[in-house]
């Protein structure tokens, strides 16, 4: 009640006056924002952006009557009768002093071309400074992405604050006395050799050009700025690019609601990939005589001894009718993979082509690999696969239970929240067989062992019954099947549990009390908890506890699978599942059967389709002879890879539609050169159900088409009378088909940039949490679904010792398609690596940086070994990112029985020192970015 009755406080109008004018402002509003809102600016330096103000650099400072000295404006606030003056002389003596001596220590070279101190300086009408310069710090160019030319800084710390406070990375901190005083990173080391992440919040911050993105582009004029989303993961970053010469010089972060500036390496420094030299520019076809096999090297830059240039009419002509040959045959011996990195009006158009274009729901596509099993279980336990609360909510959480994932490395956007709350007070409970970075921060770190998910959940559950701390009115009110939980959970107890998962069972009892007893507890969980055979029911207990203890329905509180991929939400959203059309209408009911059948004119399947694995077996099997595929690279993302692409090459017509000549596209029949997204419009719906519009920045270059136009075009030719030109056009009849985005127009769209789903009329604000009254069930009611210990399919023995873990990696994302191709990630980490604890590489006779080799019952391959202390023993870590070393030659196929997600996470590897240099003929060295910006 207190803190209520505070923020009601802080949102009073106090009148005051400034510049002998009488003005509104808030007592928790700095003078200097109140001054700007009525058209008076006051010079500033260290304050700005999305950081705490300092008042360090005084360049703000203004006259207040009555006081003795001058006050810093950015971090003074107004009180009632207070009068302010922000250009008195003594005032102005003041600021035009602080800007002549930081004047003075400026370099003759700019390093940017909007330099703040100059521009101030010139404002103020400040010559050239009258005191002699200092001894200025080397420049730092060991950063592949980031310029340091510390002879350009003014020490207002705004870097530092970054750095810690925003990004809570740690790494910046001021170092040394008087005039030698300087940020510096670590223990000044030089910041390519710190622990520095690259995400660039300093560089953003720095007012100066002392912090610059690499390669002196702060000196290019920029000719255009154009917002739009990040491309990566399921964050939803708004950006801004920069653009010149139809290149993105930089990004700069914008302030979304997702992330109010903030943003990765990736986002930051891994745009140029749109314009590496191995864009597709030019249809393809495969040559004659040139067969399909497994075991193939893809050389981007060679592509001429497989394929043959084609125009545009050739190409879409030979793809249509071989699907359409296909098709009259037999339509269930087609099938299609989407994209979970287009657009939603993309992922749409596409499900709608297969749907009505092959006459089958043969369409589906990663979320298969990555959040099929939450799904299921959520779509099983309370029928919604949306998340309850956005990633934000953890900030008016009281506890936060995160499992299964690493969000420092996979979200790293979200994870700056998480490590916020964490040091507001929030208790971050982490669980999870691998120590990230995010454990530092963690009030209680879980490392409990690899496949013991089931163990640990299910202990909890029993504490909490055991205990009487089941929150009975909302089992009673809102709930159903709660009497099967509890008697499934007698046999779950912590002592009982504890060798098991390997976590003592007070630690449990005591973790499971705090999650209950909280005000507000949030669960979020990632791929660790999903990829697994019993993923589901992993996901199912994550679900129990929540609605057990009535933690869902209110801010800070609720169940978030963090959505991997920048539109994964989206493409599920939009229908690209095989049993279920748009907004998740059940493929084989009437009901919603008739509404599609009436919106799309056209009879529809109502047979539920093949997903991602089963699809690719039944390629191998001859019963799929046909494919199109938009975006996705499953012979780098589908489990046991040589399976796969041996299915592949089975294929009797494969169309692939891509921005580069991937390993799937290698086994294409027509490769479709499409648009990377900073080349086209349209919506993508991050893990927050945001739907975020992305703009247009750049030209595609040569030939390459919008993929929203290819998709039209071969839908053309498959006999559908489509006339989309635009993706406002798709946009709107998306919303006659779902509900949950019918009042959510292109228009607003266009306005706001983001708006929140569900979003039923328009004008509505969207609602960022759910559930608050009941859950979208026929009863309004959740339903526990009890979980038993189902072991992984393949476990350690003898001859295979090791668990194999695979995931993503900070500066490299999904198959690498895109990342590997960008300079500044690739320089960053170039080589495919595989972590390992310390002291099982003092076992096995191994040392880090030397070559190992990894071997499944599937598949081996050679790569560099890291010494990691967070991965638990008898365990290795590989990123799937690396062509040269898929860790997916490895992974093991077998399914989750109900949300048909492949056990990425564990199989059964035996590592043994030495092996074969992993070359890298796929991607090459491509060009720096020197040769690419010239």
């Amino acid at each position: 009640m207190e803190r209520v009755k505070d923020s009601q406080l802080a949102m009073m109008p106090i009148e005051f006056k400034l510049n002998g004018q009488t003005v509104v402002g808030r007592p928790d509003e700095p003078i200097i924002r109140t001054a700007k809102q009525h058209g008076i600016n006051i010079p500033h330096l260290c304050h700005g952006g999305n950081q705490r103000s300092d008042g360090n650099c005084r360049a703000c400072v203004v006259e207040i009557k009555g006081e003795r000295t001058l006050a810093p404006s950015c971090c003074r606030f107004p009180a009632a009768g207070m009068e302010v003056t922000t250009d008195s002389p003594r005032a102005l003596a003041s600021q035009k002093m602080v800007l002549e001596l930081l004047l003075s220590d400026m370099p003759q070279q700019e390093y940017t071309l909007d330099n703040k101190l100059q521009q101030w300086a010139q404002r103020l009408g400040v010559g050239k400074p009258r005191f002699a310069q200092r001894e200025q710090p080397k420049a730092d160019a060991s950063h592949p992405a980031i310029a340091v030319n510390l002879d350009a800084c003014i020490q207002c710390t705004r870097c530092v604050r970054a750095c810690r406070e925003v990004q809570v990375n740690d790494v910046i901190g001021y170092a040394y006395r008087g005039d030698r005083s300087v940020p510096v990173f670590d223990f000044d080391d030089p910041m390519g050799e710190s622990t520095c992440v690259a995400c660039g919040e300093c560089v953003q911050a720095c007012p100066t050009g002392a912090l610059m993105p690499a390669r002196g582009v702060g000196l290019k004029p920029i000719e255009q700025k154009v917002d739009s989303v990040c491309p990566f993961c399921g964050v939803g970053c708004l950006l801004t690019y920069h653009v010149a010469e139809n290149k993105i010089q930089f990004v700069t972060g914008k302030d979304g609601p997702s992330n109010h500036y903030r943003l990765c390496v990736k986002g930051r420094y891994g745009f140029d990939y749109a314009h590496h030299p191995h864009r597709l520019t030019k249809p393809l076809i495969r040559k004659a005589g040139v067969k399909k096999t497994a075991d193939f090297t893809v050389d981007p830059g060679n592509w001429s001894e497989v394929f043959r240039e084609a125009t545009w009419d050739e190409a879409l002509d030979l793809a249509a009718n071989g699907l359409k040959t296909i098709r009259d045959q037999d339509r269930y011996a087609l099938a299609g993979y989407g994209s979970a990195k287009g657009s939603n009006e993309e992922a749409y158009l596409f499900q709608k082509l297969v749907r009505t274009g092959f006459g089958t729901n043969n369409v589906d596509h990663c979320t298969r690999l990555c959040h099929a099993s939450s799904v299921a279980a959520l779509m099983e336990g309370i029928n919604s696969g949306a998340v309850s609360n956005q990633v934000s909510d953890v900030m008016k959480a009281e506890l936060v239970f995160l499992i299964g994932a690493n969000p420092a490395s996979n979200h790293p956007v979200a994870a700056t929240w998480m490590k916020n709350a964490a040091k507001a007070g929030v208790k971050l409970l982490y669980a999870d067989p691998r120590k990230s970075e995010l454990s530092r921060h963690a009030w209680r770190m879980l490392q409990f062992k690899p496949d013991t998910d089931v163990a640990l959940l299910n202990a909890m559950i029993h504490t909490i019954i055991d205990e009487g701390l089941v929150n009975q009115e909302f089992v009673r009110d809102r709930t159903s099947g709660y009497e099967a939980l509890k008697e499934n959970a007698k046999n779950f107890s912590p002592e009982k549990m504890a060798p098991i998962c390997g976590i003592p069972a007070e630690t449990i009892r005591e973790v499971a009390r705090a999650y209950a007893t909280s005000k507000g507890s949030m669960i979020l969980w990632g791929m660790g908890i999903s990829q697994h055979v019993h993923g589901t029911d992993n996901a199912r207990c994550l679900i129990a506890l929540a609605m057990m203890t009535g933690q869902i329905g209110r801010p800070g509180t609720g169940l978030h699978p963090l959505r991997g991929q920048n539109n994964v939400q989206g493409a599920s959203d939009s229908g690209l599942i095989p049993m279920v059309f748009p907004d998740y209408q059940r493929v084989d009911n009437d009901e919603a059967g008739s509404r599609f059948e009436k919106l799309w004119g056209t009879k529809l399947d109502r047979k539920p389709g093949l997903t991602v694995v089963e699809i690719m077996n039944a390629a191998y099997d001859g019963s799929i002879r046909g494919m199109y595929i938009m975006g996705e690279n499953p012979a780098m993302s589908d489990p046991d890879l040589e399976h796969a692409r041996a299915a592949m090459a089975k294929l009797g017509h494969l169309v692939v539609q891509d921005i580069f000549l991937t390993e799937t596209a290698y086994l294409a029949d027509v490769v479709l050169p499409a648009t990377a997204w900073p080349e086209k419009d349209g919506t993508v719906t991050n893990t927050d159900r945001m739907v975020q519009l992305g703009r247009r920045a750049l030209k595609a270059p040569g030939e390459a088409r919008e993929d929203l136009w290819i998709i039209v075009e071969l839908a053309k030719r498959l006999g559908l009378p489509w006339t989309y030109a635009h993706p406002r056009e798709v946009w709107n009849e998306m919303r006659q088909g779902m509900d949950s985005i019918r009042g959510i127009t292109w228009e607003r769209l266009e306005r706001d940039s983001s708006v929140t789903y569900p979003c039923e009329n328009e004008g509505d604000p969207g609602e960022p949490v759910v559930f608050q009254t009941h859950f979208p069930t026929a009863t309004g009611r959740g339903k526990f679904v009890p979980a038993d210990i189902i072991p992984a399919a393949e476990r350690p023995d003898k001859e295979y010792p090791m668990v194999l873990i695979t995931g993503r990696q900070l500066e490299h994302w999904h198959t690498g398609a895109m990342t590997r191709r960008s300079g500044a990630l690739d320089a960053i980490e170039p080589e495919a690596v595989a972590s390992l604890h310390p002291l099982d590489l003092d076992a096995l006779g191994a040392r880090a940086g030397a070559l190992i080799t990894v071997e499944s019952r599937r598949g081996r391959i050679s790569l560099y070994a890291r010494a990691d202390a967070g991965t638990p023993r008898g365990a290795v870590f590989i990123p799937f990112c690396f062509y040269e070393a898929a860790a997916n030659l490895l992974t093991n196929p077998v399914l989750d029985p109900y949300g048909k997600i492949p056990e990425f996470k564990y199989c059964a590897v035996r590592v043994k020192p030495g092996g074969e240099r992993p070359g890298d003929p796929h991607y090459g060295k491509g060009r720096t970015l020197d040769e690419l910006y010239g």
